[in-house]
């Protein structure tokens, strides 16, 4: 059961003169948990640049939630269990499942040559006679690049506030021909499986390959294998078909409204999902005896003691020698963090709609605190 608190509001006063900064929360600080996660959102939600957060625990069977600060700018209004974010990366965490399950249903295998699935000949998509294994599309291990169209100068000194306008504008006008006719283009320089470079492109092209082996479009495939089956109803991956009055508006560190993600980067980190459902993901994850689950953890890269990509999820054991598996994401003007603890049936998540070079750090930070003390 989730609880719920009514509406607070706290104070965060400055000295020298400098204004205060006062946060509505419902957290009515009643019980050991209400503290802990008071104590340890405090010194974020008290930096001038953050808007609002959500955080979710859940710990063994309970459920809790709290919100912070607020939804927008204009208008002061407290982020409720039902608002909506942006989860950016964490959305390839859904990715590595969606492709457990395709396993599990032997629509493909793991480790299939990703050649397979598409169209037409892609001899570059090797290196030395190793191809490109679908598992290495989400592990970040395929060697593609961080987006198509490739445009490093684009990311060359770049202005942090001008160019999620510029990538909305070039991924607005991006078709999935035009993708295809890139990845042609695509040069590979190691062999795929062996060094770790970020892509998203990876996982827009895992999307593709879904959708030709399943015959469904992604936002369906996405539907029928986690949203519906985790009861997830908050949960999409199109704009249009979310309750737009739920979202929560996103922002820079200087307080500048952000664009949402263009729908050429849904696989990516489109979803949009609130506390509560993202909660019930956790709650799917912490049961390693669901093979999906198994598989969609597997190591693919790294070690456990140090650091291990599963599909998309990071691992190791924590100082405490217990499993830790988390991933976090940004996008234009949202932060996201979750976490569990399948030792321990412990998950968190933490969804905010401000996004800097800082926040995704911090909101492991916080995490790591609230852990910390109800692990004890």
């Amino acid at each position: 059961m989730i609880k719920q608190c009514m509406l607070l509001f706290f104070g965060l006063y400055s000295v020298c003169g400098q204004s205060q900064k006062i946060t509505a929360t419902d957290n009515l600080q009643q019980t050991r948990l209400d503290s802990i996660i008071h104590s340890s959102v405090l010194p974020f939600i008290s930096e001038q640049s953050r808007i609002g957060i959500s955080i979710g625990i859940y710990q063994k069977t309970e459920m809790a939630t709290y919100n912070y600060g607020t939804t927008q700018l204009e208008k002061p209004e407290l982020p409720t269990n039902r608002t909506l974010y942006e989860i950016g990366s964490i959305t390839k965490t859904f990715m590595g499942t969606l492709l457990a399950k395709a396993v599990k249903d032997q629509r493909l295998k793991m480790n299939d040559d990703i050649r397979l699935y598409l169209e037409g000949s892609y001899p570059n998509l090797e290196y030395k006679g190793s191809p490109i294994r679908l598992y290495q599309l989400i592990s970040h291990i395929s060697g593609l690049p961080f987006l198509l169209p490739d445009n490093v100068d684009l990311f060359k000194d770049p202005n942090y506030d001008s160019l999620p306008f510029v990538i909305t504008r070039i991924q607005q006008n991006y078709s999935k021909q035009q993708f295809l006719d890139d990845l042609h283009k695509v040069k590979l320089d190691t062999i795929p499986g062996y060094q770790f470079h970020y892509s998203n492109a990876g996982a827009q092209l895992l999307k593709y390959i879904l959708e030709k082996v399943y015959g469904k479009t992604f936002d369906k495939i996405l539907e029928m294998n986690i949203i519906r089956p985790l009861g997830m109803g908050n949960t999409n991956v199109l704009f249009t078909k979310v309750n737009q009055r739920l979202i929560a508006k996103g922002y820079s560190e200087k307080g500048n409204l952000m664009p949402y993600n263009p729908p050429m980067l849904d696989a990516a980190g489109g979803i949009y999902s609130n506390v509560t459902d993202m909660l019930y993901y956790l709650r799917f994850h912490l049961n390693e005896l669901d093979e999906v689950v198994t598989l969609s953890h597997m190591i693919t890269t790294g070690k456990i003691n140090e650091h291990a990509i599963g599909l998309n999820w990071q691992e190791k054991l924590n100082t405490d020698k217990k499993r830790k598996i988390w991933q976090s994401g940004s996008t234009f003007g949202f932060s996201s963090y979750c976490v569990i603890y399948p030792d321990l049936n412990i998950g968190i998540v933490l969804l905010t709609n401000e996004s800097d070079r800082t926040a995704q750090g911090e909101l492991e930070e916080i995490a790591n605190k609230i852990y910390n003390k109800i692990s004890k």
